[in-house]
């Protein structure tokens, strides 16, 4: 067995995960994720170099496993309006388990590498997004006179508008404000029942 998928290893990102996603990864210590994982400092460090390693590790884990899902959405034969609500419905599923705590040190993170790393994922997922949008207009499911550069760029503005105390400040749940900017994007100031 490698050093990289070792038991310990995945017992430290598991509780990582728990306790980040219950209590923010500001508050979390290295102390606290090694008592709880049942594993020593010296063995935690022996698989990550400090706590933003282990945070990156289980962003990148969560990135991917969401990735699979909503590919899973895009590649299916349903109708385009039917993924755009599987895909608000994968929105939801992602955040309703992660704490306000762990939206707020993810939303306004200050340190460099870290911001560094949340920058590259957006840019790559919305990379992916405008390929899947510009697919999708081709095919009819997107109106045509939209541009697609447009959307992105709303997008990149909607992401950024997330470290924004003041806006978060609106919401006494910060899931609730990722939740607003998914439903705005896909839905607009429209009530669905009635779009529909």
């Amino acid at each position: 067995m490698s050093e990289a998928s070792s038991p310990k290893r995945e017992q430290v990102l598991r509780t990582g995960r728990e306790l980040f996603w219950k209590f923010g990864f500001r508050r979390v210590t290295i102390e606290e994720i090694c008592r709880e994982a049942g594993v020593s400092k010296m063995t935690y460090y022996k698989h990550f170099t400090n706590k933003t390693d282990l945070v990156k590790t289980i962003m990148e884990g969560a990135l991917k496993e969401s990735l699979k899902k909503y590919r899973a959405i895009i590649d299916s034969k349903v109708p385009y309006p039917e993924k755009v609500v599987q895909m608000v419905e994968l929105k939801r599923e992602q955040v309703e388990h992660m704490s306000n705590e762990f939206f707020r040190d993810y939303m306004q993170s200050d340190d460099p590498e870290m911001v560094s790393f949340l920058h590259l994922m957006a840019e790559e997922n919305l990379k992916m997004i405008a390929d899947d949008f510009r697919k999708a207009q081709k095919k009819g499911d997107i109106r045509k006179d939209l541009k697609v550069e447009f959307l992105m760029y709303i997008m990149n503005h909607m992401i950024e508008m997330t470290h924004d105390p003041q806006l978060l400040d609106m919401y006494p749940d910060s899931r609730e404000l990722v939740m607003e900017i998914t439903n705005f994007l896909f839905y607009g100031i429209l009530d669905r029942e009635e779009h529909r």
